[in-house]
């Protein structure tokens, strides 16, 4: 089997035989549906694969099609003027970025279909190459624009370039309303929605199907189709991996599946994770390795966002639906970019409950956090992570607290804000880490922390307290008798409380009943 690893060409895996999941026949549904529309999907997810697959229908390239579902559906296979823009590639620190990029793809277009006079702005020479593509060939104009936000996304935290990229992107993008007596089509993807002073405002027959049910499976892959498609590679996998072929598709399915883009509908998973893990025979973080954009962080940081309510937020869909660029609420932009999803509808009340979409998200998203919580540094995580692990898996709660009280005393210099939420989110990473190699359970009553912790051997529960006593943490431990629950329990306990000053910003002091 060949994989198409960073392959995003539709013609070059048409070509060279490599593996293609077959969505023509949601393409030929779209197309033949209606004219203007926008998908947000997360990065990796098969976007630009979406956006040349249409690129070669409209072109009329009929034969890389064959065997494919949409050749029994279409008769006539028109060839269309394709304008397609991929702001994908550049980095955006400047206004003459964007100004370059834009310039660069007009500079060709005019090349096939000449230059008006008068036409000296970005906007009115797209204006031009639109009328003149469809009287030159005697088509409408097909528009394919991948990734319309990236300059966007890159100049969040610089209002001034933010908004000359807005200016810029709003009257090209808004070109298309006054030229719709001259286009066929037009399709926009992105990973984000913005609104407000969206740079849609003047393009605004675009149809968003986003979170329409009927295109969730147009990027990314389901499990039906593994079974498929796949299932060979996956029996493979699993001797590769010494188990047996059920056990590994609930394993793909427990990291690589869980991504929904509306209620109630079939989970999908990441094709850039699955793919590699097929062709690598190895189960890893792969969508990681392609980097995380630090303004997640800035926006969680920026809001005084308390990470444990990262899996218990309850969201309506406006607020899923877009973000807005003077004020980053950090939920629809983890939404949007596949750090969460949907995992529940209180229908109701017509909110969304949102959660990690699988382990793999979830690992690599924890451990991206970690030096921007804690003084650990990125490159000594696992090892930091690892000691502690091994302390509680021994039975060293003395070692484990020592552990955890230097911790905080290493982060003093760099704290900053609110010591509760400093010291809640701290807790939330070390513990969210510890919880991917042993049993950890968080609770949170009255906005204290408890902690239960299992191993084969040991079970340890924590309660936290702010500005008060270790003794009275221990206290509320025995008068709540959070042990009862264990006492026929073979495995040792451990009763911990642990009292956090706000003032010290440390831990302040520690005591253990064992």
């Amino acid at each position: 089997m060949k994989y198409p690893l960073g392959i995003q060409n539709f013609e070059k895996i048409r070509h060279e035989g490599y593996l293609y999941m077959d969505k023509t026949a949601l393409v030929y549904q779209i197309v033949k549906g209606g004219s203007y529309y926008f998908l947000s999907r997360p990065r990796r997810f098969g976007k630009s694969l979406l956006i040349s697959t249409l690129e070669a229908y409209f072109q009329g390239k009929r034969e890389l099609f064959m065997g494919l579902a949409i050749e029994g559906m279409e008769q006539e296979w028109k060839t269309y003027p394709v304008l397609h823009l991929d702001l994908n590639a550049e980095k955006y620190t400047t206004q003459e970025a964007l100004d370059n990029i834009l310039n660069s793809n007009l500079v060709q277009w005019e090349k096939l279909y000449g230059k008006g006079e008068g036409e000296t702005t970005l906007a009115t020479r797209f204006s031009g190459i639109i009328r003149r593509a469809c009287e030159k060939t005697g088509q409408k104009v097909v528009i394919l624009v991948d990734e319309y936000d990236k300059p966007l996304l890159q100049a969040i935290g610089n209002k001034e370039l933010h908004d000359d990229y807005r200016a810029t992107l709003k009257a090209f993008y808004g070109v298309e309303k006054s030229m719709d007596g001259y286009i066929r089509f037009a399709f926009f993807t992105g990973v984000t929605k913005f609104s407000k002073v969206s740079v849609f405002s003047d393009l605004n027959n675009l149809t968003d199907i986003t979170m329409d049910r009927r295109y969730v499976g147009l990027c990314g892959i389901t499990e039906a189709e593994i079974r498929q498609n796949l299932d060979a590679e996956v029996e493979s996998l699993a001797e590769a991996n010494g188990l047996s072929k059920d056990a590994c598709y609930e394993k793909l399915k427990l990291n690589y599946d869980g991504y929904h883009f509306e209620h109630s509908t079939v989970g999908m998973y990441n094709p850039f994770s699955l793919l590699h893990v097929l062709d690598a025979k190895a189960f890893k973080d792969y969508w990681f390795e392609t980097g995380t954009p630090t303004i997640l962080v800035d926006a969680l940081k920026q809001s005084n966002y308390n990470l444990a309510d990262l899996t218990q937020e309850e969201v309506t869909v406006d607020l899923l639906g877009s973000i807005d660029s003077n004020d980053i609420n950090p939920l629809p932009l983890l939404y949007q970019s596949g750090y969460l999803t949907i995992k529940d509808y209180d229908e109701r009340f017509e909110t969304y409950h949102l959660g990690f979409p699988n382990q793999e998200v979830e690992r690599g998203f924890t451990r991206f956090l970690i030096p921007y919580y804690t003084p650990i540094p990125e490159p000594k995580s696992a090892f930091y992570i690892n000691h502690f692990v091994r302390d509680v898996e021994a039975g060293r709660a003395t070692e484990f607290m020592q552990r955890l009280e230097s911790l905080f005393t290493d982060g003093d210099y760099q704290i900053t804000g609110n010591a509760e939420l400093y010291f809640q989110n701290v807790v939330w990473v070390i513990f969210k880490m510890m919880g991917f190699y042993t049993e950890v359970e968080r609770h949170t009553t009255d906005g204290r922390m408890d902690m239960l912790i299992k191993t084969q051997n040991y079970l340890y529960i924590l309660e936290f307290k702010l500005d008060r006593s270790a003794d009275e943490a221990l206290r509320q431990i025995e008068e709540k008798q959070y042990a009862k629950p264990f006492e026929h329990d073979q495995r040792h306990l451990f009763r911990i409380g642990i009292n956090f000053s706000t003032k010290t910003r440390r831990i302040e002091e520690w005591k253990m009943i064992n």
